[in-house]
């Protein structure tokens, strides 16, 4: 697949802080990749790094074929940007606010209907920011950053705060982006999100990455007690190895019809982060 975005050993540090080294990635066109990590972990540096916002100390990012570092106006108009609720004007109303953002970036006028209308904020038009719910306030953000079509979008943990509900619509709008072939860049400390939405993620300690690959693989690859717990209609709860030794034993349940659930034990990507770092992803 077309890389969208390539991260070159990239390290990063304000005054003597190192908040982020040797960082390696590749993300594809069409791809949903989630970058974890607790809050502090230099998640948000990178974006920033990515975007042209810093300049990295060490290594390079490369972004649609150039340098991040280097990126010009035509570039940005292929990205978009979803940074908590920076650049929202209280007093303006949720059209004017997306008027003033396409003024600066001679971006047609009829964007700014469609846009509301793809977040599901055609009716709130005239409403000001400050009477937005924080739910709200997110799809108007998102809004802006759809603005441009982006070929690369950019979202900083965007459903952090929101209700369940509202962070379901946020996630449809998000898998919306990937069928239209956008690269979505999503960083979030929330296990089931990236779960959900990522085809790859990486697992972000202390600056560093400590484990990569799709959530699928890397909970397989830490799976270390491979067993099966199956749960009776009778209420018994059963843990077996999970190899063929078991397969009479399950059809016998099965044929008896007495057999209620049965899972693997491979881990979640919190129990993953914990066992590599000691912490909880939060």
């Amino acid at each position: 697949m077309e890389r969208a975005i390539s991260v070159l050993d990239i390290g990063h540090k304000f005054e003597n802080r190192v908040v982020l080294e040797h960082i390696n990635l590749e993300i594809a066109k069409g791809e949903i990749f989630g970058l974890l990590g607790p809050s502090g972990a230099g998640k948000t540096t990178l974006i920033k790094l990515l975007t042209g916002q810093l300049k990295p100390v060490t290594g390079r990012a490369v972004i649609l074929g150039r340098d991040a570092s280097k990126l010009s106006g035509q570039d940005y108009s292929q990205i978009g940007i979803m940074m908590d609720h920076f650049g929202l004007y209280d007093r303006l109303s949720c059209y004017d606010n997306l008027k003033l953002f396409a003024k600066i970036y001679n971006i047609p006028k009829e964007k700014i209907g469609e846009a509301l209308e793809r977040v599901g904020l055609a009716d709130a038009g005239k409403t000001t920011v400050m009477n937005l719910s924080k739910g709200m306030r997110s799809r108007l953000l998102f809004a802006r950053a759809l603005m441009r079509s982006p070929s690369i979008l950019f979202l900083d943990e965007p459903t952090s705060g929101l209700d369940p509900l509202t962070a379901q619509e946020l996630h449809k709008l998000i898998l919306q982006q990937r069928k239209d072939g956008v690269a979505v860049f999503l960083t979030t400390h929330n296990m089931a999100e990236a779960e959900k939405l990522c085809d790859n993620i990486a697992l972000l300690h202390q600056g560093r990455i400590v484990e990569q690959g799709s959530p699928v693989e890397i909970c397989r690859r830490y799976n270390h007690q491979k067993k099966i717990r199956i749960h009776l209609q009778d209420g018994t709860d059963m843990e077996l190895p999970h190899d063929k030794s078991i397969t009479s034993v399950l059809e016998n349940y099965l044929k008896k019809g007495v057999l209620e659930t049965i899972h693997s034990t491979e881990p979640n990507l919190e129990t993953v982060f914990m066992e590599l770092t000691g912490r909880r992803l939060e």
